[in-house]
């Protein structure tokens, strides 16, 4: 991979970074992860510390199934038009449908393995809850919460990872479940760097509007909030989410065609 291939990758994919068709589809999906991100927030309002850590976290892995789902959709729509095909929205859901049921089942055991840890959580706050012995155990133990919350944030990476190398081959490979990820893992481990490089590519620029989005909206909320009560501040954050979702959607969608770059650069410069 050279530095040319690069440059060609990342102009092709931010070029298509703003394409009404894409950006119609996906800002539902976005606006369907944020309602769940409200909700979550609304419910954490006044709750105990172990039941915040489970709400902060939940949304995000309830969010990476419509998100694997829809990169697919996206992906096969960027194949399109790359190869300045005709993109029917209509018939590439139409030939996805019965994919992109299966392949939400995908983010299930990363669901499962946070609810394992959040559980987990639980018996440490548990233990330092025992009137006399709590303090004590809560400080011996301390690693304990660390090490889960640890493994919570390397979970919410993973995901970020499944997004990013599961959906090219998703869209475009026709191979079992097991043949497919065994696929994906190879791929990765011939190409570590490459991989890695492509993947901070597409992710930067999304962090970087997840930042800055964030910060406009707690700056918000910070000097302009006038809702008191739990469901009003629903309201309040509802409507804040609806442009934060709308000026996410073309740092998404370049995350997502840099993921078809890489997978096609790979394809390409792989051995025969």
């Amino acid at each position: 991979m050279t530095w040319q291939e690069i440059e060609i990758l990342f102009n092709r994919a931010l070029r298509f970074s703003f394409s009404k068709k894409k950006f119609l589809f996906l800002f539902p999906v976005l606006l369907v992860c944020g309602l769940m991100i409200v909700l979550c927030r609304t419910l954490a309002i006044g709750a105990g510390e172990w039941v915040v850590m489970s709400l902060t976290f939940l949304p995000v892995f309830l969010s990476s199934g419509l998100l694997l789902a829809a990169g697919v959709v996206l992906n096969r729509m960027y194949f399109d038009e790359v190869s300045h095909s005709p993109v029917s929205l209509r018939k590439i859901l139409a030939q996805s449908w019965e994919l992109l049921i299966g392949v939400t089942y995908i983010t299930f055991p990363l669901l499962f393995a946070y609810l394992l840890l959040w559980m987990l959580l639980g018996i440490f706050h548990l233990l330092s809850a025992i009137p006399g012995l709590g303090n004590v155990l809560g400080v011996m133990l301390s690693f304990g919460p660390f090490l889960l919350v640890l493994g919570s944030l390397l979970l919410g990476l993973f995901n970020l990872l499944v997004l990013f190398f599961a959906t090219p081959s998703l869209a475009l490979m026709q191979k079992s479940k097991i043949k497919l990820l065994t696929s994906i893992f190879q791929s990765f481990l011939n190409h570590i760097l490459s991989n890695l490089t492509l993947f901070f590519i597409g992710l930067i620029p999304l962090l970087f509007a997840i930042g800055i989005l964030s910060l406009a909206a707690f700056i918000t909320g910070l000097h302009f909030a006038v809702a008191t009560d739990s469901i009003a501040v629903a309201v309040q954050w509802f409507f804040i989410m609806v442009p934060f979702c709308a000026l996410l959607c073309p740092p998404l969608l370049f995350f997502f065609n840099v993921a078809v770059e890489g997978y096609q650069l790979t394809k390409k410069n792989a051995p025969t």
